[in-house]
């Protein structure tokens, strides 16, 4: 393996390092777990989620997904409806404005100057820098789907 490739990785290593400092210092700012702080995440991307739906998303069991519910809900971020045909099915309705409000201060700045870096890339740099996200991301959702298949 040449020394780029390994400068590569260490740096790939280095920005996921960094990301969960980031949003471990954000979380707690907005008074949440690191993880629990990503999972709004998924409301505000998806909306209206089963807890099942919620279950597959984020990887975690069925009572690690009703805890999260419960302290979303304590926060009022969400709250939990029953399906007006199937009284078994519950979904967890985020309240979007409510979790915008509550993160924006926090990710406003950092948005705004990723854009703006962003921009300074050529079309083809760019191009580059989404096939290697798009790789990259397909490598780690196999490593996931690997690891969760094994019985440890």
């Amino acid at each position: 393996m040449n020394d780029q490739v390994i400068q590569l990785r260490k740096l790939s290593q280095q920005y996921a390092y960094t990301a969960l400092q980031m949003h471990e210092t954000i979380a707690r700012q907005a008074g949440f777990s690191a993880t629990d702080h990503k999972y709004l995440g998924f409301f505000l991307q998806k909306g209206k989620l089963t807890a099942g739906e919620l279950a597959e998303l984020s990887g975690l069991t069925t009572g690690a997904v009703t805890g999260l519910i419960d302290r979303f809900e304590k926060k009022q971020l969400v709250k939990r409806q029953f399906d007006k045909t199937d009284r078994r099915k519950v979904f967890i309705v985020p309240d979007e404005e409510k979790i915008r409000a509550l993160l924006q201060p926090y990710y406003q700045d950092f948005q705004k100057n990723t854009e703006e870096l962003i921009a300074t890339f050529s079309a083809e740099e760019l191009r580059v820098l989404e096939t290697y996200f798009g790789q990259y991301i397909k490598l780690m959702n196999r490593t996931i789907n690997q690891l969760n298949s094994k019985e440890l």
